[in-house]
């Protein structure tokens, strides 16, 4: 089953926590602290593959969470969890839908988006010794995962567009040019899904896309093919086939005027590409017909390539005409520079807002740290106090009226402020 696009949950895994430890050895009466670190908690990684063709999989299971990592022991490290990498279609964009960002398009095989980082591993108690703190009691716990809502869009990689209404011929051009195998019948609607297909001509070959058939008010969600029409955003050029001895008996002009106003609805920038103009089903019309017909498409400006898709009548010119005027275009476009997608960076900004209830410390750094400290050991939480005065957030609690005592949350987390 096609599937273009789809709504996932991925979750990384959480670090595992540091240990309080101190080297116990014969004849050693002072070994000191050496707890270790814990584990670092799994990505969750997305690589586009050139063998994946659809979303599909991800409607079968849509929530991924990746292994936390392992808690220290001892002396003996954490072992980091395993990363999740899971393949989408080259072509596949995706955007944080919370923050209705795009944050990467995956348009090479190959590209990958570290799309959730796993959660660092909590340091050892041997991590603190200083100078004034030889001997100190506490560890950091690890910290957590990142769970991201993300929208995973394809938009297929073609250089040639197939548009047209439905029943127009492009299923049969298709199959008639490469090995694609469409659904092919006498009925609308036959093509459900875009088709694929490579075209080779003499020394060149391209990617042929065989669009589902648009209908009017496609641009605002009407019909079938309104979905695919993102599809047709990558293409180069695109190729308007046009039944020219409509069954329905409708004028193959207005049909062909019709489809391009939705294409112009829909993006203008798409609709002004070069495009081709293919008169379909010539072995139907009588030749009388044909001339008054073609006569009426002449003043559009369009080449017109009048082709028979069903015996092939026509179709060595036409496909001649598609390489040529790919490679016009291709010697007037600029390289494209292949930037490998950003990883998903932590924001390190804060606030401190102050509501009926006492005061609010928000800012994923300040929740990840105050996830990461162990409420239940004091010299723990007096460190936390001591990097929180270090970043300013105690003096931004003071300049805000906070009196020993005061409630101050962070997260599901409560705490007295207190000033010494």
């Amino acid at each position: 089953m096609f599937m273009d696009q789809v709504i996932v949950e991925l979750t990384s895994g959480s670090g595992g926590s540091g240990a309080v430890a101190f080297h116990r050895e014969k004849h050693v009466p002072r070994g000191g602290p050496n707890g270790s670190d814990g584990g670092r908690g799994g990505d969750v990684i997305l690589v586009a593959e050139r063998g994946c063709r659809t979303l599909y999989d991800f409607k079968l299971k849509s929530k991924f969470r990746a292994e936390d990592g392992v808690h220290a022991v001892g002396n003996k490290r954490g072992r980091n969890a395993k990363d999740i990498v899971l393949k989408v279609p080259v072509g596949t964009v995706v955007t944080d839908t919370v923050l209705n960002e795009v944050l990467a398009d995956l348009n090479f095989a190959g590209a990958q988006l570290v799309i959730c980082q796993g959660g660092r591993g909590g340091h050892g108690n041997a991590h603190y010794v200083s100078s004034v703190r030889q001997v100190p009691n506490f560890a950091q716990k690890g910290a957590p995962g990142e769970t991201v809502v993300a929208k995973l869009e394809l938009k297929l990689l073609a250089d040639v567009g197939l548009i047209g209404k439905p029943n127009a011929g492009k299923s049969t051009l298709l199959s008639q040019v490469s090995a694609a195998k469409p659904k092919i019948a006498d009925y609308p609607f036959t093509t459900i899904a875009p088709n694929l297909g490579v075209v080779k001509v003499a020394d060149q070959s391209f990617v042929l896309a065989d669009m589902p058939g648009l209908i009017e008010g496609a641009s605002e969600g009407h019909g079938l093919g309104h979905q695919f029409l993102r599809h047709i955003e990558r293409t180069k050029i695109l190729v308007h086939v046009v039944d020219i001895f409509p069954i329905d008996e409708t004028d193959p002009l207005e049909n062909f005027n019709q489809i391009e106003e939705e294409l112009r609805l829909y993006n203008e920038e798409i609709w002004q590409r070069p495009r081709l103009l293919v008169l379909n089903k010539l072995d139907l019309i009588p030749s009388d017909q044909y001339n008054e017909r073609r006569a009426r498409f002449e003043g559009l400006g369009i080449p017109i390539y009048p082709i028979s898709a069903a015996t092939g009548d026509g179709i060595a010119n036409l496909l001649f005409a598609i390489g040529e005027k790919l490679k016009e275009v291709e010697a007037t476009e600029e390289m494209p520079v292949l930037i490998p997608p950003k990883v998903v960076r932590l924001d390190d900004s804060w606030d401190v807002v102050p509501t009926d209830e006492g005061f609010e410390l928000t800012g994923r750094r300040i929740l990840r740290m105050v996830a990461m400290t162990n409420l239940e050991n004091s010299d723990s939480v007096r460190y936390l106090h001591r990097r929180l005065d270090r970043m300013g957030v105690i003096e931004r609690l003071r300049e805000l009226g906070a009196q020993e005592g005061d409630t101050v949350f962070a997260g599901a987390v409560v705490f007295e402020f207190s000033d010494l």
